[in-house]
């Protein structure tokens, strides 16, 4: 397994720490597990944020799983380099979700397309 597949993961589990945020730090308990996207349409403020970034990164998900999976089988760079744009790509996620929450909308969209940017490199490469 390589570190970008691994970040594919990582990526894959961090909607949930949103979710999480937007939930327990609004009152979920078992009484709202009963219809919990009813209860997460009634959250505001950063914990109505918190959920919108799970949503984005749940959108996001594909594209970055599958230019790793392209990247990897089509060599569009070396691996160290596959790596380490997969990892920027994670970080950038992990900031998204910190500048939503925070709503600083003109970060949040910045760190969004430098995410987008990171899919693209791992499409395009470098090699020749």
């Amino acid at each position: 397994m390589t570190l970008a597949f691994w970040c594919v993961l990582v990526a894959i589990l961090l909607p949930f720490a949103f979710t999480g945020f937007a939930k327990f730090q609004g009152g979920f308990g078992l009484r709202e597990n009963h219809n919990p996207r009813d209860f997460l349409d009634t959250l505001s403020g950063a914990r109505k944020r918190a959920h919108w970034a799970q949503q984005n990164s749940f959108e996001i998900l594909p594209g970055f799983a599958a230019a790793v999976i392209i990247a990897q089988l089509a060599q569009t760079a070396p691996q160290g380099t596959i790596d380490g744009i997969a990892v920027a790509f994670v970080l950038s996620r992990v900031l998204y979700g910190v500048c939503y929450i925070a709503d600083w909308a003109s970060a949040r969209s910045l760190v969004w397309f430098f995410g987008m940017g990171c899919i693209i490199a791992l499409f395009v490469g470098t090699a020749g």
